[in-house]
């Protein structure tokens, strides 16, 4: 039944507890008989070799298990996702097809890089969140430091404990209920025995944090504000009540804790995903487009109609593996899907539960579930599967771009289509990779999201493919826009036969630094009602296009609105007049004059103070931008600055020296800025 459904992701910074809470998860539910641990390499949510070797998740794993609350089981399927933030097309891809997440928090390192952006990421889909802080066992673990962190770092949600640890570090015992008024040990080796004990009302520790959790809950639920009023306390069932109904709302975060490591705070966890996150029915709605007229539509759990999206492949010559997400309708085994984007018709010859690398048949499937299903190789991440009757489009799943390329070159002639097999399954499967063959060299231009993707790519490419090849150095991906404002009028004016083709076209172009899409085309045109439109539509797709081309130094184009104000043209005018017209407008604006950006990133540096001062040399040694240095608790400072990804290259070799291999660092991708062209000509060989 779909309102027993639970589609979750486990969302994290890198080395939070991501896969250790996974498999905690697995084996209380039963799934698994065996405590997995990263640190053994013997987990079942990271199955890779790589990632076993690593100790971190590399790609997104996806299980399917029951957990039974009272008299309700429930069928949750589990994302567990990178933390890693090379890795951030895997979280991207499932956070667009679960309903909820867990977003584990380190009690040690607190609210870190990639638990913002991740938090980001989870706001741009509106996602129903529970926040676990984990860790508490460990030396400098503070579950109220973390707390205030993550009030301070996420101003935009409400978090509100109901659940406090019992001691810290050493002393950590287990944690108090506030709802429950429970104190609750975690029993035997593997905490699966669980001893609750009543706590009274009035303990002095626990009354602070219950009137200070009932308190918060008031400002939002009037009838927990009456009924605290009236008699200072509120009765649990109202209290599940109002809380699942706050969460869905996006209202409120429940913030839990424990330590995954010490099997401490897992089975509540379970408990609150259960009681609190929303099934598929209380998300009833989602979006597709129409594919005649283009049009945004509303659709329903409750249609008829099938429609599912592919999030993620495994390639494979017998078959892909598509992992799959069920919006509406029914899918039986033998039925036969449609394809909107290629028109290919595909047939449901296997549907396969999923629990990490392995898979188990299913003979059918309802809406809100989250499936295997052998299909063609054509199929891709993003695509839309769905009735033949009333197909529609749902919403893509958009990728950030590659920031750093590698020149691969073939040992030898045999490996070379090889290679170019390889790397075209390899990018297939993951839609952040990115390859093009240089004709004039015979080389593979790799591209991905840093040197740990690159190098992990490459590495699976030996591997598993057993191809042979020389690397080049890592190079990143620079960019180029205007100088400044300019408008430009582009002209197509040719006889083709007895006929004229003509068309015009003006276009204002405006350079915006940190333009959030990127790159922008708007429509202006006064009389645009009277425009046929497929010159418009031709037009805009042009546009686009022509900008991602590049610039005076051949780089794409990055940061620029451009607004189409004028579109003419005459009865003989068609969609390629109005191409070539907008083509000349780009090429007139370009010539204006260009200026190259670099890629920027963010990074958090966490290290004990004594190492801060030759950390922060080095750093601006690289060209760095400081934004400041804070305490984080005990002898540990963070530090956070901008810093070009070209200059990373080597720093996490050489941190590990000027730290005596005490510090650890993170970065993310910060947007581009303008670059001289003097340090360009030294990183990028351009003259």
């Amino acid at each position: 039944m779909i309102e027993n459904i639970r589609n979750i992701g486990i969302i994290a910074h890198i080395d939070a507890g991501k896969t250790s809470t996974s498999e905690r998860f697995l084996y209380y539910s039963g799934k698994t008989h065996k405590l997995g641990e990263v640190d053994a390499g013997n987990t079942i949510m990271d199955y890779l070799d790589e990632e076993r070797q690593r100790g971190i998740t590399i790609v997104s794993a996806c299980a399917s298990f029951n957990w039974k609350l009272n008299s309700q089981e429930a069928l949750i399927h589990l994302i567990d996702t990178p933390g890693h933030i090379d890795f951030t097309a895997e979280v991207e891809r499932s956070l667009r097809v679960i309903d909820g997440a867990i977003v584990i928090f380190s009690a040690v390192e607190g609210v870190e890089a990639q638990s913002e952006k991740v938090w980001r990421q989870s706001d741009k889909y509106n996602l129903p969140r529970i926040a676990f802080i984990n860790k508490l066992d460990r030396f400098g673990a503070s579950f109220k430091r973390t707390l205030e962190q993550m009030k301070k770092k996420f101003p935009n949600k409400v978090m509100i404990p109901i659940q406090i640890p019992d001691g810290e570090e050493n002393n950590f015992n287990g944690i108090i209920d506030l709802i429950r008024k429970k104190n609750i040990k975690f029993l035997e080796e593997d905490g699966s025995k669980l001893l609750e004990t009543d706590l009274s009302i009035e303990e002095a520790n626990f009354k602070k944090a219950f009137d200070d959790m009932l308190s918060a809950l008031s400002d939002f639920s009037d009838k927990i504000a009456e009924e605290f009023l009236s008699t200072g306390d509120v009765n649990e069932k109202l209290l599940f009540c109002e809380i699942r109904k706050l969460v869905i709302e996006g209202k409120i975060v429940p913030v839990l804790c424990g330590s995954a490591k010490k099997n401490i705070g897992i089975q509540p966890l379970l408990d609150a995903i259960v009681r609190y996150l929303p099934s598929p029915e209380d998300r009833p709605v989602f979006q597709a487009y129409t594919l005649k007229e283009n049009k945004l539509i509303e659709c329903s759990y409750k249609d008829n109609e099938f429609r599912g999206l592919v999030f993620k492949i495994i390639a494979s010559n017998s078959g892909d593996l598509l992992y799959l997400r069920t919006y509406s309708g029914n899918l039986k085994l033998g039925d036969v899907l449609l394809n909107p984007r290629t028109g290919e018709k595909v047939k449901a010859k296997r549907l396969l539960r999923l629990f990490s690398k392995n898979i188990e048949a299913i003979n059918e499937c309802g809406p809100g579930d989250i499936i295997g299903l052998i299909g063609p190789s054509n199929t891709f991440t993003g695509d839309t599967l769905c009735s033949q009757h009333k197909a529609v489009l749902l919403e893509k799943i958009i990728f950030p771009e590659p920031v750093i390329s590698m020149a691969l070159e073939p040992k030898n002639s045999k490996d070379k289509d090889k290679l170019e097999f390889a790397l075209n399954t390899i990018c297939r499967e993951d839609p952040t990779l990115f390859y093009k063959k240089n004709e004039a060299t015979g080389q593979m231009i790799l591209s991905g999201m840093g040197e740990l993707h690159l190098e992990i790519s490459t590495n699976k490419l030996r591997k598993e493919f057993h191809v042979e090849f020389r690397c080049g150095e890592p190079q990143v991906a620079y960019r180029e826009t205007l100088s400044s404002i300019v408008e430009t009028e582009g002209i197509f004016d040719r006889m083709i036969g007895e006929n004229r083709y003509y068309a015009t076209v003006k276009i204002k172009f405006e350079p915006i630094m940190r333009l959030e899409n990127g790159l922008e085309a708007i429509i202006q045109i006064k009389n645009k009602e009277s425009i046929n439109l497929s010159w418009i539509k031709a037009a805009e797709q042009t546009l686009i296009n022509s900008l991602k081309t590049g610039g005076n130094l051949g780089y794409p184009l990055l940061y620029l609105r451009a607004i189409i104000i004028e579109l003419t043209g005459n009865e003989s005018t068609n969609e390629s007049a109005v191409s070539a017209a907008v083509m000349d407008a780009v090429n007139k604006a370009i010539k204006t004059g260009t200026k190259v950006l670099e890629p920027i990133v963010k990074v958090e540096i966490i290290s004990p103070e004594q190492y801060i001062g030759d950390i922060n040399g080095s750093l601006q040694a690289r060209r760095a931008l400081i934004n400041g240095i804070e305490s984080i608790g005990g002898e540990l400072k963070k530090l956070v600055c901008e810093v070009p990804l070209s200059e990373m290259f080597g720093f996490s070799k050489s941190l590990p020296k000027l730290s005596g291999g005490r510090a650890s660092f993170t970065m993310e991708p910060y947007g581009y800025q303008p670059v001289e062209l003097e340090v360009l000509e030294k990183k990028a060989g351009i003259v």
